[in-house]
């Protein structure tokens, strides 16, 4: 097809904004999936999407649009129109294209790419190469919610590809859509007329024609850089048990064929594209792949750190290609320990997170042994949410019970000889007498919230260590709380706390941004009398000694009490800084006594308190899996 009649574009909002649902709509309208065989996100595959209702992998489709319309002299217009006709009910003899009197018309078969994208943060590098690969962004906005954090975000990541952003309000129709107030909001955004604005249901289908009128007039068709190199850019890749990795891509030069020798720029490793096409929405093979078509390539390639996201593809027998710009390299910055609650599934967990890792390139992983909760695997995630669904992807697809440790950030330490090192757990952090400094990741962050709220969510943000920048307004009502805050103090219960003082409306999107030296500290916790690494974590020396009365007496809560007293303490270094106790069951030894001398009494009570020091000296302790998550237990 004439790349003159292709259009690429993705949607993008915040989660929840009917992104998925709109989808479905211009599949059924374009006749690309007949109506018996539509359900519900039907481009969301995973079974974790449907049930969360959220976007965790994006997903391509090509649908075929027949539509005419025609740029008819200004003049033959009414005053105030845009010289835009849709032909598509005229009859031939009134057609425009038949007329000498239109300059220009778009008429005939159009190829629609479509990318739909994930709305969370802690996928905003995918997003950010599915833009690359676009010439325009639907944006949409719910009209009950209005511009949202990752709203934001999402704009400025379209904004920075130069694409051409057609705002749409989507959700008109439900009782709570107040359309003039998020209309005033996206104006005050995009600084585009209000004609220019889209007001849909996707539920329903309102209105959304005209999206699709939209993307075929207002959004460029693709361009060529450099017809002398063959350069695709990886958008995505997953692996499959049966074909191997399968890349998708958008053609930027060249054309790609099947059985060609490829090569991926970043990576040098090379492979066979066994097949090539496009989705619409299953795999649906082609002969070729030609510049500015979005597809898929089926390779030989045997995991997807041979093919990551935002690489180049080229071909195998082409040298000095110079690769797409944009590419880097995802780091997890988000750690936990994964351990089987029984150490017999250790192999059983190793397994199945290394098969998570053959497609998903994100995902890393070490080996770790703890003495309370023996072998175990720690992976780094891209964030909470990415965490939640690997957790939930091995618990159910691999069948496994799993202890999950609290999340924690990376560390680089200084040494005093002047040697650099990076911990990923607070165990791993060497001797205080050999570190010369601590430094942490910290965010730029940015909140959206109702004015009303503002000092509320300042106070939030103070409480947890973070530097308030700048307050600016998207509208009278709305305010953009921008913000630098340590990475650590955010991964826990941040966000529940931002829900709650902002009664739900307020949203929240960040960034990383550098590494910063702090007065850090390693805050360690002994269960009766025993030092347990897995609980151990870095905090802000301000933050130690409150936070250690706090999460041992979440640890009270939690540890069943024994037949002999458990002291649970904090501390920091040598110096404990906070105690409970466990209580030890009381068992009345001399309930059986009638009467008598009181010295019997006394010796039963003596026998009994031996006993409970022997058992303190040789019992378990046993620790439940939830103790090892009290940084995530809300009080």
């Amino acid at each position: 097809m004439s790349r003159e009649n292709i259009r690429n574009f993705c949607i993008i909002a915040h989660i929840d904004h009917g992104k998925s649902t709109l989808a479905d709509r211009l599949l059924e309208m374009t006749g690309t999936v007949q109506k018996r065989d539509m359900k519900a996100q039907l481009l969301d595959k995973m079974d974790l999407e449907r049930e969360k209702g959220i976007t965790i992998k994006l997903a391509p489709v090509r649908m075929g649009y027949d539509y005419c319309v025609s740029r008819i002299a200004v003049s033959d217009f009414p005053e105030g129109s845009h010289g835009i006709l849709n032909t598509a009910s005229l009859p031939a003899s009134n057609h425009p294209c038949t007329s000498s009197k239109h300059s220009s018309h778009l008429c005939g078969g159009y190829q629609l790419n479509l990318i739909d994208t994930p709305g969370h943060v802690d996928f905003s590098y995918e997003v950010s190469r599915s833009l690359e690969a676009c010439e325009g962004a639907i944006l949409v906005v719910d009209a009950s919610q209005g511009i949202q954090a990752q709203t934001l975000a999402n704009v400025y990541l379209a904004m920075g590809a130069d694409l051409k952003i057609i705002p749409v309000l989507n959700k008109i129709d439900l009782p709570a859509a107040d359309v003039p107030k998020v209309t005033k909001e996206v104006i005050s955004l995009l600084g585009c007329d209000e004609s220019e604005i889209l007001h849909i249901s996707a539920k329903t289908g309102e209105g959304v024609d005209k999206v699709l009128e939209a993307v075929v007039e207002r959004i460029d068709p693709p361009k060529e850089l450099d017809s002398t190199q063959t350069r695709a850019l990886i958008f995505d890749s997953y692996y499959d048990d049966y074909r191997g990795v399968i890349l998708y891509v958008r053609v930027i030069d060249g054309t790609i064929k099947k059985n060609e020798q490829i090569k991926m720029c970043a990576t040098d490793a090379t492979g066979l594209a066994l097949e090539v096409g496009h989705l619409s929405p299953v795999m649906q093979p082609d002969a070729k792949l030609e510049a500015g078509e979005i597809g898929y390539i089926v390779t030989n390639l045997r995991t997807t750190r041979d093919a990551k996201v935002g690489d180049t593809v080229t071909l195998a027998s082409a040298s000095g290609t110079k690769p797409l710009p944009g590419y880097k390299d995802v780091k997890p910055f988000v750690y936990a320990g994964f351990f089987p609650e029984s150490n017999e599934y250790y192999q059983d967990l190793k397994d199945a997170i290394e098969k998570l890792s053959l497609s998903d390139s994100a995902l890393q992983y070490d080996l770790e042994n703890s003495p309370v909760l023996g072998f175990g695997v720690r992976i780094g995630f891209l964030g909470l949410l990415h965490m939640d669904i690997v957790r939930e992807r091995l618990e159910r697809e691999y069948d496994l019970e799993l202890i999950v440790t609290n999340p924690s950030t990376d560390y680089q330490v200084k040494l005093m000889n002047g040697e650099n090192i990076e911990i990923k757990s607070a165990a791993d952090l060497p001797d205080v007498s050999k570190v010369a400094e601590i430094a942490e990741p910290w965010i730029k962050g940015e909140i959206v919230v109702p004015k009303d709220y503002v000092g509320a969510v300042i106070q939030l943000i103070s409480n947890k260590r973070g530097v308030q920048k700048n307050i600016s307004f998207v509208d009278e009502q709305l305010a953009l709380i921008s913000f630098d805050a340590p990475l650590a103090n955010l991964l826990t219960d941040f966000y529940d706390l931002l829900k709650s003082a902002t009664s739900g409306y307020g949203s929240f999107n960040y960034e990383l941004d550098n590494y910063r030296v702090e007065s850090l500290v390693r805050l360690d916790f002994y269960v009766g009398g025993e030092i347990v690494n897995a609980l151990s974590i870095m905090v802000h020396r301000s933050e130690a000694e409150s936070l250690g009365r706090e999460i041992v007496a979440k640890l009270k809560e939690v540890i069943p009490r024994q037949n002999f007293q458990v002291a649970l303490q904090a501390a920091i270094g040598g110096r404990f800084i906070a105690r409970e106790d466990v209580k030890a069951y009381r068992k009345d030894v001399t309930a059986k006594l009638y009467g008598g001398d009181v010295s019997r009494r006394k010796k039963l009570l003596a026998k009994q308190k031996k006993g409970k020091a022997r058992a303190k000296r040789f019992g378990n302790i046993d620790i439940p899996a939830e103790a090892f998550t009290v940084l995530l237990k809300r009080d």
